[in-house]
């Protein structure tokens, strides 16, 4: 089977400083994989590598196959690789509705029209609503994003993320700032999300990520340290000692 996204030897440095040291990486298709490690150990930067918005020094990146290593960050995007960022992008002072439509308008290339708004167009609005109706948002499609707890702004990020119609979806942190009650309701929206629909998290709320994945990987100063399934991951000594702590699964 064709992985949904796979890196092969990896690297990417700063000066002296290695950021990514000859990662192989599968994401398989339909799969709820999961990115962990401490700070600092590369996550980020191999997601900025993975869209393209920051390029490896060495290695390959394949999308079904299809080397997209030089392909730009645009082209990633309109081939199916979609993002959520750490901390969030949003149009604050817009609607959801608004941000939302903007987001599925840059997959109908009108987004540059700007004489009308992108909720202007009809078949693109009633898009966005039925989107929103999925992840729980209908009721808020008219409010300013400003105006919303963070747990459902960060779900509007994966509303934006999914009307660009991702094969992949890389969500960096989705529950970062967001408090435990209103995680669980983004954990609830990414159960729904269709199985075809490969995802990959990153994430430092470990609840999540064992409620979550299905595969679990460890980087550790730029380098995969471990794959394996929640339980395999759990028991890992050299997990415990560098990541989750010795005392969370004596």
């Amino acid at each position: 089977m064709i992985p949904a996204l796979e890196t092969r030897r990896l690297c990417k440095s700063f000066g002296a400083l290695t950021v990514a040291a000859d990662i192989d990486f599968l994401l398989a298709p339909g799969a709820r994989h999961a990115l962990i490690g401490p700070n600092g150990a590369g996550k980020t930067t191999f997601v900025n590598m993975l869209t393209g918005a920051l390029a490896p020094g060495t290695g390959q990146i394949l999308l079904s196959g299809d080397d997209i290593t030089h392909v730009a960050q645009s082209a990633r995007v309109r081939r199916g690789v979609g993002r959520t960022f750490q901390i969030n992008a949003l149009f604050r002072s817009l609607s959801v509705l608004d941000n939302v439509a903007l987001g599925i308008a840059e997959r109908y290339r009108f987004a540059t029209r700007t004489w009308r708004p992108a909720h202007a167009y009809r078949d693109l609005r009633d898009e966005c609503l039925a989107l929103l109706d999925t992840l729980g948002l209908a009721d808020e499609a008219r409010r300013r994003v400003l105006d919303l707890p963070y747990g459902k702004q960060r779900l509007v990020e994966i509303a934006i993320a999914l009307g660009l119609k991702p094969k992949v979806l890389l969500l960096d942190e989705p529950a970062a700032g967001v408090p435990s009650m209103e995680s669980g309701r983004i954990l609830e929206v990414l159960d729904r999300l269709p199985r075809d629909i490969s995802i990959l998290i990153i994430e430092h709320d470990m609840d999540l990520v064992f409620r979550f994945a299905q595969r679990i990987t460890v980087m550790v100063q730029g380098a995969i340290l471990v794959e394996g399934t929640p339980e395999e991951i759990a028991r890992d000594r050299q997990v415990q000692q560098v990541y989750l702590g010795e005392q969370r699964h004596d």
